[in-house]
């Protein structure tokens, strides 16, 4: 004998705009991930700490 567990959203406390938040956010993060992925290469970082080595964290 299979008994199955489950809850309803409302029963949860997910309402609708919970549900819409939820769901832009899962839409919009993958999109931002690339975009700062691309921004974020090993090459960009090093070019950007060479152009003023002097403000480096810890220099002062």
């Amino acid at each position: 004998m299979i008994t199955y567990f489950a809850l309803t959203l409302t029963q949860i406390g997910i309402g609708k705009l919970e549900i819409l938040v939820i769901g832009i956010v899962c839409s919009l993060f993958p999109a931002l991930f690339i975009i700062a992925s691309r921004n974020l290469d090993a090459k960009g970082i090093f070019d950007w700490m060479m152009e003023k080595p002097n403000d480096w964290i810890g220099r002062k």
